[in-house]
């Protein structure tokens, strides 16, 4: 009879700002060294200008297209609250996964993710490369070392009892940028373990990704994402001032923060949309539904989010212009759990929750021992004042074994004091910009 364990995949994902203070992340109980299993990584893969790489760019725009899809499959249970997540904290360890799904499932896989008809190799290699691009990694003389405001780590925590498959370590080394390291699941201590890790890369601001393990688990994915930046033109804090939000429940308060000078703007029929620059090059998107009046429930932030394409992002994108114009934007938090993630990745095709086909036995762990993904979850935060923006994420994947454009020569005004969506976004040279957070503000 073919044994059945249980793995878990901790993705975390964290955008933060400087001025957040760090926390002690603990320390380990025991005397047990972690065994890291040594392999060496081929270097990430830098985008050559002027050459052009169809399956890296069909990849980079697949992720986005997989982004606002999932996006819009979880926002339908906002309903009258606040909502953030991270797309691309999904999206990177599923597509680390296509390296360990068995042949049948993994054309359903990577069409899901926006790659159909792309091998697996390609995808890959447009990893590589977005992880190229998006910590900056070319902005260091070594081209392992990442230089922006973006970083990310990728370890694989695994069980003594297991033995993961050799290619799949190399290739999670080689695009990923991932480690293998030992671990005794049976022991408290691989919690910490695994904490001690989530705090070092993110200099001490998350130490509790896990707080127990399933008795049966054999292994852990961790992927940490730190962004740190401040905006390019800030909102001067003086100008802050309290005034009504028009909720999409009841009005509230807020602290709104004012801009006034030119800005990246687009307007059309059905929404405004401003976007922010940060010092290091990426920016978020902040889109207004247009209404008649403050507390006009026909335009809900809800579908404005639901309704954005691939497409549709990169025309606001496209023919934003820079104009002299006013901004009014609170300063919001945003906090929640999505637990609505693995049936919102299932309704996407997802095809990794079969526990009858087991889609990544013989991919992942060596032996013929039956692997499939048995749950999903995700909790997100971002927060947004006058010096720029935090954003965080953890992700949980348990994988069991056994419009037409407005001319306007006047300056615009852009007030959000009513529910409007937001886009943490960053540039690729193959699919341009590469979404990270996206999320509502529906009550403050």
């Amino acid at each position: 009879m073919k044994s059945r364990y249980r793995f878990k995949n901790c993705i975390l994902m964290l955008s933060m700002v400087v001025l957040l203070a760090a926390c002690d992340g603990g320390e380990l109980q025991g005397e047990r060294q972690l065994q890291v299993m040594e392999v060496e990584a081929a270097e990430l893969q830098a985008p050559v200008s002027g050459e052009e790489d169809e399956a890296a760019s069909a990849v980079a725009g697949g992720a986005n297209d997989f982004a606002l899809r999932l996006s819009a499959a979880l926002v339908q249970d906002v309903e009258e609250t606040n909502f953030v997540c991270s797309p691309y904290s999904v999206w990177l360890p599923l597509a680390a996964l296509v390296n360990a799904t068995d042949e049948q499932n993994k054309p359903a896989l990577t069409e899901a993710l926006g790659a159909a008809g792309i091998a697996g190799e390609d995808i890959n290699r447009a990893a590589s490369r977005m992880l190229y691009d998006l910590t900056k990694v070319g902005m260091n003389q070594n081209a392992n070392e990442q230089a922006g405001s973006l970083k990310m780590a990728n370890a694989i925590f695994v069980d003594d009892s297991v033995v993961l498959r050799k290619d799949f370590v190399q290739s999670f080394a080689d695009y990923y940028r991932g480690s293998a390291i030992n671990v005794d699941f049976a022991d408290e201590a691989a919690v910490l373990e695994v904490n001690r890790w989530a705090s070092e890369n993110t200099e001490g601001l998350i130490n509790d990704v896990v707080e127990k393990f399933d008795p049966d688990a054999v292994a852990a994915i961790a992927n940490s994402i730190y962004f740190s930046d401040g905006w390019v033109d800030g909102f001067e804090p003086q100008l802050t001032r309290e005034d009504v939000f028009y909720g999409a429940a009841e009005e509230g308060s807020a602290f709104y923060m004012y801009m006034n000078e030119l800005l990246s703007y687009y307007e059309d029929a059905e929404l405004q949309a401003v976007i922010l620059n940060f010092k290091s090059g990426g920016k978020m998107m902040i889109l207004l539904p247009k209404a008649t009046e403050a507390a006009d429930s026909d335009a809900k932030a809800n579908d404005c989010l639901a309704s954005l394409t691939a497409d549709r992002f990169q025309k606001i994108v496209d023919s934003s212009e820079m104009m002299s114009g006013k901004l009014m934007l609170p300063r919001f938090q945003v906090e929640n759990q999505v637990n609505n993630l693995m049936a919102a990745l299932i309704s996407l095709g997802i095809p990794l929750f079969d526990e009858e086909v087991a889609p990544l036995t013989g991919g992942l762990i060596e032996g013929d021992d039956e692997v499939w993904v048995s749950e999903v979850s995700q909790k997100a935060l971002i927060e947004v004042d006058e010096y720029g923006a935090t954003a965080a994420a953890v992700t949980v994947v348990e994988i069991s074994a056994d419009s037409a454009m407005i001319e306007m020569d006047e300056p615009f005004e852009m007030t959000c004091n009513r529910p409007f969506a937001f886009i943490l976004y960053d540039n690729t040279y193959d699919g341009g910009e590469q979404i990270l957070f996206t999320g509502v503000v529906n009550q403050l």
